[in-house]
């Protein structure tokens, strides 16, 4: 014991004297990495990786009491009943007497593997956290060190339970099959709420930019090849890159939405005749002189705007092809991404040639100039859009789901207005007069402000906390809200299930994402949770079937599956009834991962530091998509019931035998 005393004094008079030299030495004399394997179904081995600088003696674990020079390796508490056995060491042990204590030391010279196994099932999900205390001596310097370490043991989904996974079925189909399934995709893509957000703008983009026929098809040859161009080739190269989830997180940023925000309003501003989009005459006279290369850079940018816009509303095809690709797959992705992109190009090479065909029927001012007004009113309610998509992402509460009614209930009365003739701009014309010298409306242009006064008392609701289904992709979710009428009746209604089926109210991270909550939630008194773990100890508790919602703030597709399919009555009692739902969104940035939870991502090439990424990486990594909204249903082992998920489709009936099938395969598993 006394020697022991005499060398731990040894010891500490070294590290004072050598503070400074320490600092250096830790970062520069022993490297420490980390790794982990599963080699069982019931177990994983953790490895502490220890390279050694030559020259320098890394003393190994500590065996028994009286061992005087020695490193230690500590697991938290929360840890022990993960730990199977004790750390073991692998690596040329040395021993000699030590010149300084007098005792007998067991060191390193090259390299150690220090392994733990631990107990973990392939279901299981926790964070096991340590320290590692190592000391090492070079020349008569006594220097101790220490390094915290976490391993982040994820569930894993079995061979057999991912035989009919998207990516394995993705990967395995012929080049043609993928080419025309991928085609079939881009055409559904065209029916979604962020594509056909994007033809006012192309229509009023072209609108007088082609002076000729042959310029007309030049130009929309153009905008439909750089479409293409961009699907397939930049967007492979930045999954590459950047990770699966990239384009998906440009789609969704708040910067590249105040952009897109900025963008709209100019082009609204200007067919309102505020002023004119022209480029100076030097560039025109350059451009004209280089065969309108100007001309090709600003198509070439309104698609690579169209690309980004539409991205967050594209189907699970495109999704899993990403994946696909930075999981190293190639052809594949590629020849799916160029059948996407051509199938999605095809309708707006269409309307980029349209607006030449306007300026041979029609001329400056007149109806032709109707047109335009109203496409800058209609932009100008898209950009409301992208700004709400900034706000909600940001929380700066500007544009509340009432506000955000208000504005666009005055946009639309103020294009009645204009329809009806009432309203002039800078380059309008009278109205046309009839027989007797008097202006008069045509029946069409009646009709369209019949159809402007219609939507925007149908939207006058909203203000007191109406669905309005037919825009709840659009606006921001009734969290929002400050009021909603008759908010909590159905709440109540619902009170007469039975106290044991009753699911406990959220908590974790229930505070920061409550006013993301889907309007089904508030109006309907259903409850969803927040966190992946959460969610799963209430669904065993209950022996219900787990929901997992892979979904966005600036998801416009989800709100549509909230607004039109959720809310359907029996669906919405099949969901509350017989299922725990958990929203797992991908886009949230401004909620901060705990440092213990925090870990980095191979898939998403980061470090997973904000809720939003944690469930993108579990959605990539997990179950190899990466697109929204997309539904999946464990039962308490984490074992899918059905084996493949449920992407966007707003067939009701459809997504009734959905939950009807998992009830009854999750019911027989009990």
């Amino acid at each position: 014991m006394k020697r022991r005393t005499i060398a731990m004094l040894y010891l500490l008079l070294g590290f004072l004297a050598t503070a400074q030299y320490v600092r250096a030495e830790d970062s520069t004399a022993v490297a420490i990495g980390y790794s982990k394997q599963r080699i069982s179904d019931k177990e994983v081995l953790l490895s502490l990786h220890i390279n050694i600088k030559p020259g320098v003696k890394f003393f190994a674990l500590q065996k028994k009491e009286e061992d005087v020079l020695f490193s230690t390796v500590t697991f938290d508490s929360s840890a022990n009943n993960y730990l199977s056995g004790t750390v073991t060491e692998k690596g040329t042990k040395k021993t000699e007497l030590d010149a300084s204590t007098q005792a007998q030391v067991e060191y390193f010279s090259d390299s150690v593997v220090w392994e733990q196994k631990i107990n973990a099932n392939e279901a299981d999900s926790f964070l096991v956290k340590g320290t590692i205390n190592y000391l090492f001596a070079k020349g008569d310097e006594y220097i101790p060190g220490e390094q915290a370490f976490k391993f982040f043991i994820k569930p894993e989904q079995t061979i057999s339970n991912n035989s009919t996974d998207g990516n394995s079925a993705v990967a395995n189909r012929s080049l043609l099959w993928i080419f025309l399934a991928a085609f079939g995709g881009g055409l559904l893509a065209l029916l979604t709420p962020c594509v056909y957000s994007m033809i006012p703008v192309t229509v009023s983009f072209f609108t007088k930019r082609s002076k000729t026929k042959a310029e007309g098809i030049r130009n929309a040859l153009y905008y439909a090849g750089s479409i293409v161009v961009i699907f397939t080739l930049l967007g492979f190269l930045v999954t590459l890159i950047f990770g699966p989830a990239a384009l998906n997180n440009l789609a969704t940023n708040w910067i590249a939405n105040l952009v897109f925000f900025a963008l709209f309003l100019v082009f609204g501003f200007s067919f309102l005749g505020a002023f004119e989009i022209t480029l100076p005459s030097s560039w025109t006279n350059k451009s004209d002189a280089k065969a309108s290369t100007g001309s090709f850079l600003g198509i070439f940018f309104m698609a690579l705007t169209l690309v980004l816009v539409s991205f967050s509303c594209t189907g699970p095809i495109i999704g899993n092809l990403l994946v696909l690709a930075s999981k190293g797959s190639y052809f594949g992705p590629l020849v799916g991404m160029l059948g996407f992109s051509t199938a999605l190009a095809l309708p707006f090479a269409l309307f980029a040639f349209f607006p030449s065909k306007l300026n041979v029927l029609g001329k400056a001012g007149g109806w032709l100039n109707a047109v335009k007004v109203t496409l800058g009113f209609l932009e100008l309610a898209l950009a409301l859009k992208f700004l709400s998509n900034a706000d909600l992402v940001k929380g700066w509460r500007i544009l509340d789901r009432e506000v955000f009614i208000t504005l666009w209930i005055v946009i639309f009365v103020l294009l009645g207005v204009y329809l009806l003739g009432k309203l002039k701009f800078h380059h309008d014309d009278e109205l046309p007069k009839n027989d007797f010298g008097l202006p008069y409306l045509t029946v069409t242009r009646l009709m369209f402000a019949i159809t402007a006064f219609a939507f925007a008392v149908y939207m006058i609701p909203g203000l007191f906390g109406a669905p309005l289904k037919s825009i709840s992709a659009f606006v921001p979710p009734m969290g929002t809200q400050d009021f909603v009428m008759g908010a909590g009746m159905h709440t109540s209604a619902s009170s007469s299930n039975s106290a044991a089926n009753e699911q406990p109210h959220p908590s974790k991270y229930y505070e920061q994402m409550k006013m993301y909550e889907p309007e089904v939630v508030t109006k309907y008194g259903m409850i969803t949770y927040f966190d992946y773990d959460e969610a799963l100890a209430v669904a065993r508790k209950l022996k219900k079937p787990l929901m997992l919602d892979f979904t966005g703030i600036n998801c416009v597709n989800c709100r549509k599956m909230e607004g039109q399919v959720w809310s359907d009555a029996e669906v919405m009692k099949k969901l509350k009834e017989d299922f725990v739902i958990v929203s797992l969104y991908v886009d949230v940035q401004n909620v901060d991962l705990q440092e213990s939870e925090q870990y980095f991502s191979k898939a998403l090439n980061k470090q997973v530091e904000t809720l939003g990424d944690k469930n993108a990486d579990l959605q990539v990594t997990q179950y190899g998509a990466n697109s929204q909204p997309y539904y999946f249903f464990l039962d308490a082992n984490e074992k899918r019931i059905v084996p493949d998920g449920y992407g966007y489709d707003p067939d009701i009936e459809k997504f009734k035998q959905l939950l009807d099938t998992v009830k009854a395969k999750h019911k027989a598993t009990l």
